[in-house]
């Protein structure tokens, strides 16, 4: 059983393919790809469609059936993965950081200066002179792209020189299809209204709460958005989804450490972490002292105090000069 982070972006999808490849090709051995939530952005839908995988929910799994659980670009006791705690780990491949749970696999290879861990899977298919079909050099190649921005964002050299050895494989006419995947209505109502509540700091920080959503794809999706705007440093995005708060964090410089920013909001309240310029977290919510509302003020608080702001030096990004945010969110 090959099991991914919870609603799996493409580097987790097209990585669970390749390890699934690389399995049967081998030691001819059958293996089923789950996850837990969702699949929610159009891209990403589209990729399962084309790769036509049959994917399982966690919930459904019967853990005893299978002989061994691998996880690919997720660990053990990562925030952001419903693994039941009783179920044994028996091999990792992932590029975050690396985690003390880890310890504890039979195989792991953590490389956390990747990119993407559809990179370290190419290594291994390169290794056993396997060469991906089609469909899943075109995966694994948006995998990379996506990750990495386009190899832009904390690329390495290994990610490039598997993305060019990948790109020749692809059918770039799919692969542009995949990225303009269609979306639904209800996107551009999210987006309307989470452009009219962002709320801009000293004109370098940008913070929006989205607060319920149906797809919790669409923070992270925000947060990359935002950080588009002119003289942005930090961009911050909240959502409630499936009792938790979801957190992300982007930032235009490595040097802010942005995965050391996600820790640190949800010290002794959550888990969160990720890479040097994009990272997230996520905190149970329930009624009493962690209402959603308080613990938005408790995360956007924390976040301006690290980045250095004034809370009451705030504007809203769309609205006029009469319109003044609430203090702190």
């Amino acid at each position: 059983m090959i099991v991914t982070q919870d609603n799996p972006d493409p580097d987790a999808l097209a990585a669970a393919v390749a390890l699934r490849k690389l399995a049967n090709s081998i030691e001819d051995i059958k293996c089923s790809i789950a996850h837990a939530g969702t699949i929610g952005r159009g891209e990403n839908r589209a990729l399962v469609r084309y790769l036509d995988l049959n994917l399982h929910q966690l919930s459904a799994i019967s853990f005893e059936q299978f002989d061994l659980v691998a996880l690919v670009d997720s660990q053990p006791r990562s925030g952001n993965l419903s693994l039941p705690e009783q179920v044994t780990v028996d091999v990792v491949f992932d590029h975050h950081p690396f985690r003390k749970a880890t310890r504890q696999v039979r195989f792991s290879d953590v490389r956390r200066d990747y990119g993407a861990a559809c990179t370290i899977l190419w290594e291994y298919l390169v290794y056993a002179k396997i060469t991906p079909d089609v469909p899943l050099a075109t995966a694994m190649l948006y995998g990379i792209g996506s990750d990495t921005q386009d190899l832009g964002r904390q690329a390495t050299a290994a990610d490039i020189q598997a993305y060019e050895a990948l790109y020749p494989l692809a059918n770039k006419r799919m692969l542009s299809q995949i990225q303009r995947g269609t979306v639904p209505r209800e996107y551009f109502q999210l987006l309307v209204r989470a452009l009219q509540a962002t709320t801009v700091y000293e004109d370098r920080v940008v913070v929006v709460h989205l607060g319920q959503v149906d797809n919790p794809d669409m923070i992270g999706e925000m947060a990359d958005l935002l950080l588009r705007k002119d003289q942005t440093e930090w961009t911050l995005c909240t959502g409630h989804y499936n009792g938790k708060l979801w957190i992300s964090i982007r930032t235009a410089d490595p040097a802010n450490r942005a995965d050391l920013k996600a820790r640190h909001i949800v010290t002794r309240l959550g888990t969160g972490g990720g890479h040097m310029t994009y990272a997230g977290g996520q905190i149970p919510i329930q009624d009493g002292q962690r209402t959603a509302r308080h613990m938005e003020e408790l995360v956007c608080r924390r976040f301006l105090r690290m980045v250095g702001v004034d809370q009451r030096k705030a504007e809203l990004l769309i609205g006029t000069s009469d319109e003044r945010p609430t203090e702190g969110r």
